[in-house]
């Protein structure tokens, strides 16, 4: 007589914040499906509900709060993790019923926590052939993680006392795990870290073998590596670098851009451009030295695209220092700038700084700083009106009423999530997500293309 295996439990997840807490989240749950999980995709039909929290700004906090009551309401078993378990007291003052609370990327206080609240079924013996990690996003692109944490000490973050010092990957599991992926499908590998830039500094840079010869755990020899690999189609993946800090070795990765083994395309946070602004940050101060290296990066590499943050408010803000930074930023020409409001972040040392900006005047100063950043994007993408450029598509469309399909692509200046979009018109039944094609501009308008497959 056969045996029914008992059902395998299951797992639902909320994952909240960075690319790098998601991350963690894909992690936790390939993990869990090895233990014998099952995972649900809404409250109901799980046993346990993941709630992987962001703590870095207070409406963070608040949304993750909310998130943790919400799953409690729909299911009652509720198991906390992220960046907010280290405020477990306040978690558990507001939410008592919450099963367990574990800090961000612990991982085997998380599974530990779901086998207490949903024991396992019977795990890796049922199935004998292995199944690949879980993704939380599309299957063409995937979030390559290759340290956690950070020395800076920023003075309006508390990323080091949430995730503690810089502590980098082996360059050759980081290598392994990249060549895994693009063989699963991935057409474009996001870098990122904390601090992509100082990846290897905690580990002296050592050398590890792959594929038969040594590499060392530093930015430009992994980013090297990574534009090496191909696709089982023979095609070149897109890599992308994300949270590089501008130290002068990054002047190294961009004639790798120019020779097409990365995307061109950097993500750096610099923040503010004032002197007076970037010294309260504990941030380097060498704007002009920055405007010189962006001019120098654009001639070897002319189709570099910048993407940066900045934070508007900071205390002790002045007119003064509001200008400076839109003058820079009318020399700079970023292709892609966010911006966010300065928030008080509890155990930040920026939080007993003198010369708090009201916050009526940090949305004005907002306000202005997104028009100025806007015109540039619009004015920067009309110049692409007429040339070809390469696009990834991310979705197709369903016929509309003519039979016409139309395509949401992004160019190599266009980042997920954060970025622009290039929409295409009239495209083929048989376009696919993940197909790198190329796409002739038709229009532009400030963050967006539009166009048609060329």
């Amino acid at each position: 007589m056969a045996t029914r295996l008992p059902p395998q439990p299951k797992v639902g997840m909320v994952s909240l914040g960075c690319p790098k807490a998601l991350v963690d989240s894909e992690r936790i749950l390939t993990r869990l499906r090895a233990d014998g999980y099952s995972m649900s995709g809404d409250y109901e039909g799980a046993d346990v509900v993941l709630v992987n929290t962001c703590g870095f700004l207070d409406s963070a906090k608040e949304e993750s709060l909310a998130a943790i009551g919400e799953a409690i309401a729909e299911n009652g078993r509720v198991i906390v993790t992220g960046c907010m378990g280290n405020e477990a007291e306040a978690i558990r003052a507001k939410f008592p019923e919450v099963l367990a609370v574990t800090g961000a990327h612990q991982y085997e206080a998380v599974v530990e926590a779901v086998h207490e609240a949903a024991p396992p079924g019977q795990g890796p013996f049922v199935d004998l052939v292995p199944q690949p990690d879980i993704k939380l996003t599309p299957r063409h692109y995937s979030y390559l993680k290759i340290s956690e944490g950070c020395n800076h000490s920023c003075s309006f973050c508390i990323i080091p006392q949430l995730r503690g010092k810089l502590v980098s990957r082996r360059v050759d599991a980081v290598l392994r795990e990249a060549e895994k992926l693009v063989a699963a499908g991935t057409k474009e590998l996001l870098v990122i870290s904390q601090d992509t830039s100082a990846y290897g500094v905690d580990i002296g840079h050592e050398a590890r073998e792959f594929h038969g010869r040594q590499v060392r755990a530093r930015m430009t020899d992994l980013a090297r590596e990574l534009g090496a690999l191909r696709t089982p189609e023979g095609e070149q993946p897109w890599v992308r670098l994300h949270y590089v800090y501008p130290y002068p070795h990054v002047d190294a990765v961009i004639p790798l851009m120019a020779e097409g083994l990365l995307t061109p395309y950097l993500d750096i946070p610099f923040q503010h451009a004032s002197p007076s602004v970037l010294k309260a940050m504990k941030r380097p101060a060498n704007e002009a030295r920055v405007l010189e290296r962006l001019k120098n990066w654009r001639n070897i590499c002319p189709d570099i695209a910048i993407r940066s943050s900045f934070v508007v408010g900071f205390p002790g803000e002045t007119e003064a220092d509001f200008a400076y930074l839109l003058e820079w930023l009318e020399e700079a020409r970023l292709d892609r700038v966010g911006a966010f409001r300065f928030e008080p972040v509890e155990g930040a040392a920026a939080n007993d700084l003198p010369g708090a900006v009201p916050e009526e005047l940090k949305e004005e100063r907002y306000a202005r700083l997104m028009e100025l950043t806007a015109r540039i994007s619009a004015e920067k993408l009309a110049a692409k009106v007429g040339k070809v450029i390469p696009v990834i598509i991310d979705e197709v469309g369903e016929p509309d009423e003519d039979g016409d399909i139309g395509a949401t692509a992004r160019s190599q200046a266009d980042a997920p999530e954060i970025d622009g979009n290039v929409f295409l018109r009239n495209v083929s039944a048989a376009l696919q997500p993940g197909m790198l094609v190329s796409a002739l501009v038709e229009d532009a308008v400030e963050h967006d293309l539009f166009g048609i497959i060329a």
